[in-house]
């Protein structure tokens, strides 16, 4: 048998140290925390992107946890201490919620939400999405998706978006829908139902460099109430489940440039709290690394890689009033 020659020597060494690194516990550090809005009766449902050299955060203000008055509101930052606010859209005939924040192929900023109308009504939510070229400015409102399936988050890869809605119709059985759009105006669907046993709901996505694609995915259900792990390959039309085990909300999956993958999610026990997780995609566990000051009504994060340090918007009234925070996490 031929000796292996030093170079495939060399790859099977970086490819096991690779290995390894993915599979190592994350070391995890808050370095700063800061609540960055709190001028709303209650503020919540966060997004966090770069765009321009400047932060933006986006999420709900309105009278109460659900209100008809739920507006948007756009946040901005230079250098991530001082925010101010730059636009905020509303909506006379519904309660806009889940404000999500994205920056489109064409160099554009996308702000994702949900219009909940007033019942009764045929339609229970309208996804929507807005445009702008600067944060302040923005397009009217597109329709997208089903009505009355609420398109949770946005996730673009190599060149579409991708959305997981799911069904908060009356009318028939509770699903999860996979959407995908070349532009955030027209969706397609991709799996008509991606999982219909129980009640799931909130979701994240995360592409891989080898095009793989990974779900973290809430279920509500009397009996089935633990977060899923969805794994799959292009087209993306036949999708492996793992059970975390773990009740999950409100869930941001993210992964290191190391190939580590962290998600930030509301925990249930003891008591209502955010941390940010250990996903183990192949053994399909959970672990909790790092309880950020949070409590109450709480979650809802998203989290962004800058300068070396893991930042993340959310959510918490652990201070007695709901607020959104802007907090910066190291990592090893």
């Amino acid at each position: 048998m031929k000796s292996a020659s030093p170079l495939y020597a060399v790859c099977l060494l970086l490819l096991s140290t690779t290995l390894l690194s993915a599979a190592e516990p994350v070391q995890l550090k808050l370095e700063s925390v800061q609540k960055i809005w709190d001028k709303d009766p209650h503020n919540a449902f966060t997004g966090l992107t770069r765009f321009k050299d400047q932060w933006f955060c986006v999420f709900r203000t309105g009278k109460a946890h659900v209100s008809p008055d739920g507006s948007l509101q756009v946040l901005s930052s230079k250098d991530g201490k001082t925010w101010k606010p730059v636009a905020r859209i509303s909506s006379e005939t519904s309660d806009l919620r889940d404000a999500k924040i994205s920056v489109t192929p064409e160099g554009q900023l996308m702000l994702s939400g949900a219009a909940a109308l007033p019942q009764p009504n045929p339609v229970k939510h309208q996804s929507m999405n807005w445009f702008s070229d600067d944060g302040t400015h923005w397009s009217k409102g597109y329709k997208i998706g089903d009505p009355s399936v609420w398109l949770w988050g946005m996730k673009w890869h190599n060149g579409d978006v991708y959305s997981i809605g799911y069904h908060t119709g009356k009318e028939g059985p509770r699903f999860t829908r996979l959407y995908k759009s070349s532009d955030g105006k027209d969706y397609e669907t991709v799996v008509d139902k991606l999982f219909d046993t129980g009640y799931t709901n909130e979701s994240s996505l995360v592409f891989t460099k080898d095009n793989t694609c990974y779900c973290l995915l809430r279920r509500d259900a009397k009996g089935a109430n633990t977060g899923l792990l969805g794994v799959s390959r292009p087209p993306y039309t036949d999708w492996e489940w793992k059970d975390l085990g773990v009740r999950i909300g409100g869930p941001d999956l993210f992964q290191l440039p190391d190939g580590r993958f962290l998600a930030t999610v509301r925990l249930y026990s003891p008591k209502a709290h955010t941390s940010i997780c250990q996903i183990d995609v192949e053994k399909g566990t959970l672990t909790e690394l790092l309880e950020l000051p949070s409590g109450g009504d709480t979650s809802y994060a998203n989290m962004v890689l800058h300068d070396g340090l893991l930042n993340v918007s959310y959510y918490s009234s652990h201070e007695g009033k709901t607020s959104i925070y802007f907090t910066k996490v190291s990592y090893k």
